[in-house]
């Protein structure tokens, strides 16, 4: 029996071709996108959300760039040295490379660009200092000469190329002559697309400053309707979109205009039990301290009917925070089964009062960044109800209300968020949760049986032993962890059929190599 019976979801098929184009269909050397959620800013080392670092890339270039499922290949470097310690990472960048400002582009910009995102004094809390550098323990970064850039770590990590691939560069001599106001509205990059112009909640205009790069010209459009999304798509305003509704599929596919692009994204969806002492003081949030009550609450939500009637596809539930083909496999999704959430809150001394109230709990989430993230959170909500919880559903703009709680780390003490992913390494997944203080762990837990465990993947000498302990961590996760547990996000493209881009698993919009059919 479904408990999605109190749900009223919002459709806004009708709306789709009640809305009238309002924008010119674009030239034939300008590609445009239709973002869902709004970007917060420009500065490298502050960008957290995927919508904000797809332009970004742009106009950042970074030392090597992986793709997907592992695939490796230079960006601005040309070679890659490490010591035997695996603690120094040595770059040789390409010769001839410039900075939009028309300087040469060399290794003490490279060198910079990392130092400067570890500065206390600008307090950066973005994917650089709050990811990158909080798992790899980011030590210095010292130019060798005019191309060669060393970066040491504080200790080693089997992962570390991948995550240095994620780290901006950006041009010294411009930075040091601005303010960080003036750093986050006027890039100067190092990517093949400058900045053009910016007007905030409306569109980003790059323009074609090298290579590798097919079009003169790339617009984003900051579009948080759904349906304005796909009429737009659909009157030929727009090339790409992204987020396409579940409910508008048919109508897109229809219009003999564009096609719908479904790949099974990597995207962790998951709701967040906020664990720190601050939190621990507001209502509910003394109950979640206790992982019986967080595994109480797995129980009680049923992710399958979620995917199917909110999503439009079938999921099998996550089992932690790894993606499937490179989780612990010996681990079974939680089952729904709201009578053993019941019992279980009973012995873990949360009962129903006379009110039928176990507990009263404020559950925050950002608002259409994620695929129908709105009624997904009230249908959480309603299950959670169902077995006893009194939710206080607190929905917020995305970008200027919510990103910047979630940099702080201060949501909750429920929150509803997604988490990038990868393919190509269990750990790049698990990194989330490098240290206690990582950026990136917003629940502030700190079971030692995860944290301790990371000394123990820097000294396994074969991908055998790392296994092993992997396992062991995703278990650890999974009884006792920071995550009620989703599913991995369906991603949903509208592509016009007049370009030849093809949607990537792990929500990088890079369009460097499309151009027109």
């Amino acid at each position: 029996m479904t408990r999605l019976r109190h749900l009223a979801v919002t459709s806004a098929s009708g709306l789709l071709l009640a809305t009238t184009a309002a924008f010119a269909q674009p030239a034939e050397n300008t590609i445009v996108v239709g973002l869902s959620a709004d970007i917060t800013t420009f500065e490298p080392a502050n960008i957290s959300s995927r919508d904000n670092a797809n332009i970004a890339r742009h106009i950042f270039g970074t030392l090597y760039t992986i793709s997907g499922d592992g695939e490796v290949s230079p960006d601005l470097a040309e070679n890659l040295e490490i010591s035997e310690d695996g603690l120094n990472y040595v770059y040789t960048l390409r010769e001839g490379l410039t900075c939009h400002d028309g300087e040469a582009l060399t290794a003490e910009d490279a060198a910079f660009s990392f130092n400067r995102a570890k500065d206390p004094a600008n307090a950066f809390t973005g994917n650089t200092p709050g990811f990158v550098f909080s798992s790899i323990g980011f030590q210095s970064a010292e130019a060798l000469d005019d191309r060669r850039v060393q970066i040491t770590l504080g200790a080693k990590n089997p992962i570390a190329f991948g995550l240095l691939t994620e780290v901006y560069i950006h041009c010294k001599d411009s930075y040091e002559a601005m303010s960080l106001d003036q750093a986050a509205a006027t890039p100067i990059g190092s990517g093949p697309y400058k900045l053009a112009s910016w007007a905030k909640g409306s569109e980003v205009v790059l323009e074609k400053v090298g290579e590798p790069a097919k079009m003169e010209k790339i617009i984003w459009r900051i579009i948080p309707e759904a349906s304005t999304r796909s009429a737009e798509l659909i009157a030929g305003n727009v090339d790409i979109i992204t987020n396409v509704a579940p409910d508008q599929i048919d109508a897109v596919n229809a219009s003999g205009n564009a096609k719908v692009q479904a790949v099974q994204g990597t995207r962790r969806m998951y709701v967040g039990f906020n664990l720190s002492e601050e939190f621990a003081a507001m209502p509910g949030g003394d109950a979640i301290q206790n992982p019986d009550v967080r595994r109480a609450l797995q129980y009680a939500v049923d992710v399958p009917t979620i995917c199917k009637q909110l999503l439009n596809f079938e999921c099998v539930r996550a089992t932690g925070l790894v993606n499937p083909q490179n989780a612990n496999q010996s681990l079974t999704p939680y089952p729904y089964d709201p009578d053993m959430a019941e019992k279980m809150l009973d012995e873990a001394g949360w009962p129903r009062a006379a009110d039928g109230t176990r507990f009263t709990i404020r559950f925050q989430a950002g608002r259409g960044r994620y695929l129908n993230d709105q009624n997904v959170v009230l249908a959480i909500a309603q299950y959670l109800e169902d077995v006893g919880l009194k939710v206080e559903v607190d929905l917020m703009e995305w970008a200027s209300v919510y990103v910047p709680l979630i940099r702080e780390r201060n949501v909750g003490p429920l929150f509803f968020l997604g988490s990038g992913g990868a393919l190509w390494s269990p750990l790049y997944d698990m990194t989330d949760l490098a240290r206690v203080e990582s950026g990136t762990n917003y629940t502030h837990w700190d079971d030692e049986r995860w944290f301790s465990r990371w000394a123990d993947i820097a000294a396994a000498t074969t991908p055998e032993e790392t296994r092993v302990i992997v396992d062991e961590m995703l278990q650890v996760f999974y009884d006792d962890g920071p995550w009620l547990h989703m599913y991995f996000q369906p991603d949903f493209y509208g592509v016009s059929e007049r370009v030849d881009f093809v949607a990537r698993p792990d929500e990088k919009v890079y369009l460097f190599e499309t151009g027109l059919k």
